[in-house]
């Protein structure tokens, strides 16, 4: 089992930034992929950003591409989401998830572990 806990989340103005954070334990790997998810109140939990463990390749989504950052610290087993230009219609519960398999897939439905989440509340 892996075990997943994000941090970071809080209330920012729009145009601001917030740097959120995902710490992994339990029977981690060195491989798969690690991604960030969003979920806002009545709509379902889409994909933001991805990022293969190994060899550090990203994907993001086309609403965040250019604002947000994925990066890992793999010595410290942290996933990282650096937000900046934050716009009310980022306000969500983010979540954190890993697949072993490394599919780099941006669909729920292929990550093994998610993390409780954390709320980001933006302003305007």
């Amino acid at each position: 089992q892996v075990q997943l806990v994000e941090s970071g989340g809080g209330l920012v103005q729009a145009g601001g930034s917030l740097r959120l954070s995902c710490v992994a334990s339990g029977q981690t790997f060195s491989s798969g992929t690690m991604a960030w998810f969003r979920q806002a109140p009545g709509k379902e939990r889409s994909f933001v950003a991805a990022i293969a463990w190994r060899r550090g390749d990203t994907s993001y989504s086309a609403s965040v591409k250019g604002r947000f950052t994925i990066s890992r610290d793999s010595a410290k087993k942290t996933l990282y989401l650096q937000m900046n230009s934050l716009k009310p219609e980022d306000a969500a519960v983010y979540y954190c998830a890993a697949d072993r398999r490394g599919l780099g897939s941006q669909q729920t439905r292929h990550y093994d572990y998610w993390g409780q989440g954390t709320q980001v509340t933006v302003s305007s």
